[in-house]
């Protein structure tokens, strides 16, 4: 039998079949000696093969084989540095929702989840949430980002789950599609899939005043069949997003901005550091590419392992700045 993985808990996966039709299945043991450095070997949104064992009393499937994915998205495992983290599989859009202020989301965390996406093929949309909540300079810090990501290309969407501004936008861009929810814990992507389909009522948790981050709600990754023709991958809020197998030299390539540069630089192998006569350099020195992006290709290049954990916006900015002065 062959069918989609909708939700993974590590031992058990829930895979549904063409005929609609949901199965518990384990995975058999060879797939962990294949040498995959993976947390996960099996994702949601894996396509599988699998044969029910109904020797027992309740009917399990034994998952065999998966079947080449068209894409996926992949992070270093937080707690085992050399492992990565597959987060899901055979995805068309992606949705990151950030927040500005509860919690923040940094620039860094954008860019390093955007330069992901770029490196293994996936339309990524950015989804500032909670406009509801924001004051005036709030709403200035948004307003600055969007400017940012729409100049070099991005989709950029403004909406408040809670009031219902920019709802149907959304939807429209997820008709025909498997789409995917990311962001910090707390950003509100399991409110948001409640306000897209209200039967599904997802569990919500409010920001904790204290340290002003999240609470995870989802425990794990889970596909969601939507009523207008669309299927949502509502994933756990992650901290930080390491990136994974990347050469220094094709690092730039994922910045569209610096690959649109890339060909009127001296020096064909130009990493934009200390090279003279490079054109993403000039541009920086021209405010044509934000200095918060220059900051976090630098961090990703320097392969700034602790970073990615720990990041917040602010630095970022203070950074910018600085180097502005200098």
């Amino acid at each position: 039998m062959t069918g989609t993985v909708y939700k993974s808990t590590g031992s058990f996966y829930s895979v549904k079949t063409e005929n609609n039709e949901f199965f518990e299945c384990r995975i058999k043991g060879k797939f962990r000696m294949k040498g995959i450095k993976s947390t996960n070997p099996i994702a949601v949104g894996d396509v599988v093969d699998f044969e029910l064992d109904e020797t027992t009393d309740e009917t399990v499937g034994q998952i065999h084989n998966i079947h080449d994915r068209k894409n996926y998205i992949v992070r270093k495992s937080v707690n085992l540095s050399k492992q990565t983290h597959i987060i899901a599989s055979n995805i068309d859009v992606v949705f990151l929702l950030i927040t500005i202020n509860n919690p923040p989301t940094t620039t860094s965390f954008i860019d390093r989840f955007l330069v992901t996406a770029e490196a293994y093929g996936i339309e990524a949309i950015l989804v500032f949430n909670k406009i509801d909540t924001f004051d005036e300079a709030m709403l200035d810090e948004q307003l600055y980002l969007q400017h940012i990501y729409s100049e070099i290309g991005y989709k950029c969407l403004r909406i408040s789950s809670t009031e219902k501004k920019g709802i149907e936008q959304l939807k429209e861009m997820m008709i025909g599609k498997t789409s995917m929810f990311s962001g910090h814990s707390g950003v509100g992507k399991s409110t948001l899939v409640n306000a897209l389909e209200p039967n599904l009522n997802l569990k919500t948790k409010h920001i904790s005043e204290q340290s002003k981050q999240g609470q995870h709600t989802t425990t794990f990754a889970e596909m969601y069949d939507l009523s207008f023709d669309a299927k949502i991958i509502d994933t756990p809020g992650i901290k930080g997003f390491g990136i994974v197998d990347m050469e220094s030299a094709e690092i730039s390539d994922y910045f569209p901005e610096f690959f649109k540069l890339k060909d009127q630089c001296k020096f064909n192998n130009c990493l934009h550091k200390e090279e003279p006569h490079c054109a993403v350099k000039e541009a920086l020195e021209n405010d044509k590419i934000a200095w918060s992006r220059y900051n976090s290709y630098l961090k990703i290049l320097e392969g700034d392992e602790e970073h990615y954990r720990q990041d917040v916006y602010n630095d970022d900015r203070i950074a910018s700045d600085e180097t502005r002065k200098s």
